[in-house]
């Protein structure tokens, strides 16, 4: 009787599953053509359930769920559209569905020029996370992608390291700092727009991915749009002028598809002053596809990025010159000669195969990346410094002299700058001239040489409608070769390859005389590979889901000597220690629908992380040593989220709380400090970071041509820890003139907890319209307020030893508690204003398609501090009082300035 009752529920429970499931058929077609819109996305909001349109636009949706939804139907190159559906186990048929091709997509185009300039100094990187969200549709994201971003606004105050890019399901990002290269495929923008982005912990099909999201980008041509694309940009920010065309054959009968894109970028300088640029990119992918299940692509991307960089400001300078000045650069023969450019070419080829199957997908990819990063700088040996803001060359070099302040000459300083505040080329030549044949002065590069092999797979499998499994793993080896190479002798015969201030040799067994395209100065090879493996899986019910997934890292590295150094001659020549570390990481999430249009989600993630190699060898131009106790990184962060998707008003509220644990970092500069002066390798170990805050981005619709959207941050990003600080130096110099004979200090605990890290503006917020003309004309403005941003400070000076008096060794007595937080505030930066513009109109003639693009950016021309940092020459308290006393401090901090009014404009035409 029991199993009678049993069945009987049984049937009835499957009855009632099979009345209950809703099917929803339609056609997408482009508005004003008619044309098939293929490979569209389909979502139901509130469920986690996707589909997409077939090659003729048809799409089929079998979903079980019952009461109202909102469907949501996406695509490539075309606006979103958003349906209200009352789903009851009624067959629902939608009919011809059309979408409207969408120029805002230019706005990537826009982005880019911003990426560009995230590397502004020399040896100070301002990484952001722009690059990764140009494909996300969350709106406080796309606001934090396109208005942030000119302040150097960074997503939870994380650093781009913890963001993944994949291409075709390979990992993109470098050993050397964790981070993605963006141009290494810059300027390729119409075939690199198919990309899927996962937001911060988010289950991602391909990687277990990072804590900021996770960009998934799919070069396959049969996802691409057929057709022609030929466009044409000017602007003022990194570069003045764009071409770009791109080809797709679109999938033929004999299952071939391939695309082909190039691009040239150029500009005789940019909005900051001497800063040329030069770009070439190529595309090709060539897809085929043995039957509907099975396909396998090449795809190979060459794209060559030249350019001049520019240099953060003391305030000093600023007031003298302004915020384009660089000094890098300088007239020869009447052209613009910049002396640090950046050359970077480093070729990609991948092959992949891709198995869809109904339950199944499994995607299996090799990569091999190699190629060049050169960084240009002056030398000088025995002469004097070349660069015109050198310190003993301005004026307050004079206002702050031991003997007194000295107005004459510090006048006779800002005259002589005034007139002349550029590199002087014919100077350098003429030193050159008349020293024998031998080079006091020699224009170099930094090279790093990388070779790199990645293999990939991963493997998505889903038994029924409510559960998905996903496996994967990668291999990544890096060999890097690093070496500076001369690369013009600026009229000399040879360079001898010595250390100007302790007279040892840096090739001991090599050449003493170098000559143009010799390597000089250092020679060393880093080796790293890695293997990391992961497993996930996740649930999704009518009211509840949930994942969980978990990874497993080994990472091994090590450095071999090419050059035998004079001041490190036991431990210069030949291999390292190995460095190893095994790493594992888990995360998981829920999530409650309240209802299709309200839901919430919590997650969470414990992961282990091998330090970059940046952060592993203390100094490895010149010896093999590693840091000390050498830790792996710990991350621990939850957050919190509320999902709104209603008619007329979606959006998202999320809190987050992050804490990064035995952190390491590397920094040289040369210190005046309270034990001695010389030039140093500070190493910071034990550091502890912690991030939290809320975000908040709401966007409201009115009516289908109006949207209002409001958007916040508020965020805490501090040191979290006391950290150990060790500097290390050379002993090659008379023993009385060294720091320690030993060659290492350790300088103890520096006070840094409470202190606030330099991760850009903590606070912003942004108010912004738009407008969608029924007549293919659209219009947008933003309104951004950002605040609570921070120079990075100097670790070093937060040390017991800056208290002490290098001559006696004592604390100096005016060094008492209060005097020490009057000279130590961390300063915080303006606060920002922002008015952004944007507008564009579209035409449809036959069968072309016909777009332009216009934005304004920073439309007041406000100039503002971005970023900045403490020096560290000021190493103690005597030395950092007496230069600050006048109010013009020779080594006071040093900023980046913003753009000004800027502008970028798109003309398209696609067929």
């Amino acid at each position: 009787m029991r199993t009678a009752i049993l069945v009987a529920v049984l049937c009835c429970s499957i009855s009632q599953y099979g009345q209950e499931r809703t099917v929803i058929t339609g056609h997408l077609q482009e508005k004003g053509t008619g044309l098939p819109v293929q490979n569209a996305s389909l979502l139901l909001e509130g469920t986690s359930h996707e589909f997409s349109s077939d090659q003729n636009g048809y799409f089929k949706i079998d979903v079980e769920q019952t009461g109202e939804y909102i469907l949501r139907m996406y695509a490539q190159d075309f606006v979103e559209k958003r349906f209200s559906l009352y789903l009851e186990g009624i067959p629902i048929d939608l009919g011809i569905l059309y979408l409207e091709r969408d120029i805002v997509q230019e706005k990537t185009d826009n982005l880019i020029t911003l990426t560009d300039g995230e590397l502004l100094d020399d040896e100070e990187t301002v990484s952001g996370a722009l690059g990764l969200l140009q494909s996300t549709r969350d709106v406080f994201l796309n606001r934090t992608a396109f208005d942030f971003g000119q302040a150097f606004f960074k997503v939870r105050g994380y650093d781009s390291q913890n963001g993944n890019v994949l291409i075709n399901g390979i990992p993109m990002n470098k050993f050397f700092d964790g981070r993605p290269q963006w141009n290494n495929w810059g300027g390729l923008n119409d075939v690199l727009r198919n990309q899927e982005y996962t937001n911060t912990l988010s289950l991602n099909p391909y990687t277990f991915g990072g804590i900021l999201g996770n960009t998934h980008i799919d070069t396959r041509p049969s996802g691409m749009r057929p057709g022609v694309r030929l466009s044409a940009s000017a602007s003022n920010r990194t570069y003045r002028g764009r071409l770009m065309g791109t080809y797709n054959s679109g999938l033929q009968e004999n299952g071939l598809a391939y695309t082909v894109s190039a691009s040239r970028r150029w500009a005789k300088e940019g909005y900051v002053d001497g800063t040329l640029y030069d770009a070439y990119s190529f595309f090709g992918a060539l897809e085929y596809q043995f039957n509907p299940r099975n396909s396998i692509t090449f795809t190979s991307i060459l794209a060559r990025n030249r350019r001049g960089r520019s240099a953060a400001l003391t305030e000093e300078v600023f007031e003298l010159v302004g915020h384009q000045y660089n000094p890098y650069w300088g007239e020869q023969d009447g052209k613009i000669r910049n002396s640090r450019e950046r050359d970077l070419f480093e070729p990609l080829f991948l092959l992949n195969h891709t198995l869809q199957l109904d339950k199944l997908q499994w995607n299996t990819g090799v990569a091999y990346q190699f190629g060049t990063h050169a960084r240009s700088r002056l030398g000088y040996f025995n002469a004097p410094n070349p660069d015109p803001t050198y310190y003993r060359y301005l004026p307050s070099y004079h206002i702050n002299s031991s003997i007194g302040a000295d107005f004459i000459n510090a006048n006779l300083a800002k005259e002589a700058f005034l007139t002349d505040p550029q590199t002087v080329w014919q100077q350098l030549y003429i030193a050159n001239g008349e020293n024998d044949g031998k080079a006091a002065y020699i224009l170099y590069d930094d090279v790093s040489d990388d070779k790199t092999i990645t293999a990939s797979s991963n493997l998505n499998y889903s038994p029924n409608d409510r559960l998905q499994f996903s496996f994967g793993g990668n291999f990544k080896s890096t060999a890097s070769e690093n070496y500076a190479q001369i690369k013009n002798l600026l009229g000399a015969d040879f360079y001898e390859d010595m250390d100007a201030f302790s007279q040892t040799l840096n090739d001991v067994d090599g050449s003493l005389e170098k000559m143009t395209g010799n390597r000089s100065s250092y020679h060393y090879q880093l080796d790293a590979s890695q293997v990391e493996t992961f497993a996930q899986g996740s649930y999704t019910g009518n009211k509840w889901t949930g994942f969980a997934s978990v990874s497993y890292t080994s990472f091994n590295t090590q450095r071999n000597g090419l050059f035998k150094n004079e001041r490190f001659l036991e431990n210069s020549f030949g291999p390292s220690e190995k460095v190893s570390f095994s790493s594992l990481g888990l995360k998981g999430g829920v999530g409650y629908f309240l209802t299709g249009r309200h839901w919430f989600t919590a997650n969470g993630a414990k992961m282990e992380r091998p330090p970059t190699l940046q952060n592993s060898f203390i100094n490895p131009r010149e010896n093999n040593e590693v840091v000390p106790v050498l830790q792996k990184e710990t991350i621990t962060t939850v957050d919190l989220n509320y999902f709104v998707r209603l008619p007329q008003l979606t959006g998202r509220i999320s809190a987050f709380y992050t804490r990064f644990q035995n952190t390491t970092d590397i920094n040289f500069f040369f210190v005046d400090s309270g034990l001695g002066s010389d030039f140093v390798q500070e190493v910071i170990t034990d550091l502890d970071k912690l991030h939290k805050g809320i975000e908040v981005g709401l966007e409201y619709e009115p009516s289908s041509n109006v949207k209002l959207t409001v958007v916040g941050n508020v965020g805490q990003y501090v040191y979290a820890s006391d950290p150990n600080v060790r500097i290390n130096f050379d002993t090659a110099g008379p023993e009385e003139d060294l720091i320690d004979p030993e060659g290492t200090i350790d300088l103890g605990i520096a006070s840094l907890k409470g202190l606030k890290l330099a991760q850009g503006p903590q606070k912003a917020f942004a108010l912004g319209v738009e407008y969608r003309s029924p007549k293919y004309w659209w219009a947008g403005a933003t309104a951004n307020y950002l605040t609570n941003n921070y120079i990075g400070i100097s670790t070093i000076t937060r040390t017991q030893s800056f208290l002490l008096d290098p001559e006696t060794g004592e604390p100096f007595p005016e060094a008492t508690p209060e005097n020490l937080e009057k000279l130590l505030k961390q300063r915080n930066l303006d606060d920002i204003y922002l008015l952004n513009l944007v507008g564009g109109k579209s035409w449809i003639v036959g069968k072309k398609y016909i777009s332009a693009f216009a934005s304004v950016g920073n439309l007041f021309d406000s100039i503002f501090r971005t970023g900045g940092y403490e020096q560290s020459r000021n190493g103690n308290f005597g030395q950092w009082q007496k230069d600050n006393q006048s109010g013009s401090p020779s080594f006071g901090p040093k900023y980046w300035y913003s753009y000004g009014r800027t502008y970028f404009l798109n003309l398209a035409i696609s067929f």
